[in-house]
């Protein structure tokens, strides 16, 4: 049996306990802190999403009933009001910036992991979730049609489905200007809606030897310099060197761009995509713009399984903190995956995890698998006691 620790001390041995000091002590987050340090914090907004709280007050009874010193707490107890006033008043950013180291540590786990399709470089899905609030009691976050909302602006590496850059901002900030402040990789696949189309910004992008896959707008004007032949019994309808043909279009993209058209049976439905990678087969290309519904399916994730649409302070800082934290606490899921959880699914982890959040056994017990026993073979000595 193991004595002393829990299950949740030990998952939060796998922080970079350096690194979280680092971010505390730049921002001064524990100035003036006398009885819930920044990292006793963190750990109770951990609890409350490994655990589904709903709300400050269901974190203070889960605490009141625990041992803290044994689940790694500093402190002797949680209120409710000082968890409150923390997230209300101590800098978000401390949290971003260690989400940030997390979710580089989080990507270097995963960087061997292979991807369903045939290509060797790296594959990012950009994309946006809305996350709607009362506009009542979150007047700071004024949306469209007297609403409001915030918006998560993530880049999911797809190697591992892990976020690579995420930023959160009020719900007016459009979708393109986000990629003004991301910094591109050369050599690597981005693949985005066409809400992102702007070609001043994708043009960045192929300035930056980077290569992005886009779905077209139906008011596209273009003039073709090459047409390629294609299997149409793949789905592919035409795959096409173009130029921009209107103005300002074309004063934006001053380069060629590839024109790839499929038809998808199973949607029943015509794609138009536009890349600016001229050598992989068409075939790819749609492929990839496939494998863009993984961020869909990340946002969905985290909305189903994080407290990342209730909140629990009203505050501009109080809700970047817990969205910040819940974020911390997917590329922490994320990591032990990789470190102890094998081949099981992110939300199978987080089940077990929750369930024995407050045991006191081995971690590494938790995840381990019985082996099915082997068939006996054909030369075993057991005894027959039917024979037909």
């Amino acid at each position: 049996m193991h004595e002393g620790r829990t299950v949740f001390a030990q998952i939060m041995d796998y922080l970079p306990r350096w690194q979280m000091e680092r971010c505390i002590n730049k921002y001064g987050g524990d100035h003036g802190v006398r009885h819930l340090s920044c990292r006793d914090q963190f750990l109770a907004m951990a609890v409350a999403q490994l655990t589904f709280r709903d709300g400050l007050r269901g974190i203070q009874e889960t605490l009141a009933v625990s041992n803290l010193y044994h689940m790694g707490f500093r402190c002797k107890a949680v209120p409710r009001s000082t968890l409150a006033d923390a997230n209300e008043k101590r800098p978000w950013k401390i949290w971003a910036e260690f989400a940030l180291v997390l979710m580089s540590k989080a990507q270097q786990l995963h960087a061997g992991e292979k991807l369903d399709l045939n290509l060797v470089a790296d594959l990012f899905a950009l994309d946006s979730t809305t996350i709607d609030l009362c506009l009542a009691r979150f007047p700071w976050t004024p949306s469209q049609q007297n609403k409001a909302a915030v918006k998560m602006h993530t880049l999911l590496n797809l190697r591992g489905e892990i976020p690579s850059f995420i930023v959160i901002s009020e719900g007016k900030l459009h979708d393109v200007n986000v990629m003004d402040s991301m910094a591109w990789i050369a050599g690597a696949y981005y693949v985005v809606d066409r809400g992102y189309l702007d070609y001043e910004r994708l043009y960045h992008i192929h300035q930056s030897r980077a290569f992005f896959v886009i779905r077209a707008k139906s008011n596209l004007r273009w003039t073709v310099v090459e047409s390629r032949p294609v299997d149409k019994t793949t789905g592919l309808r035409c795959d096409q060197i173009i130029r921009l043909a209107h103005g300002p279009s074309l004063a934006a993209y001053p380069e060629r761009l590839r024109r790839v058209k499929y038809y998808c049976q199973e949607a029943g439905k015509r794609y138009v995509f536009l890349t600016n990678d001229s050598d992989l087969p068409a075939l790819v290309i749609a492929e990839i713009y496939k494998r863009r519904w993984k961020v869909e399916t990340f946002f969905r994730w985290i909305k189903q399984n994080l407290r990342i649409k209730e909140f629990y302070g009203y505050s501009d800082n109080a809700v970047r903190t817990q969205l910040w934290i819940a974020v911390s606490v997917y590329c922490l899921l994320a990591i032990i995956r990789k470190e102890l959880g094998g081949d099981r699914e992110l939300g199978e982890i987080q089940e077990i995890l929750s369930a024995y959040v407050f045991t006191k056994m081995p971690i590494n017990g938790l995840f381990l698998r019985m082996k099915p026993k082997d068939d006996l073979p054909t030369d075993s000595k057991q005894l027959v006691l039917w024979d037909f």
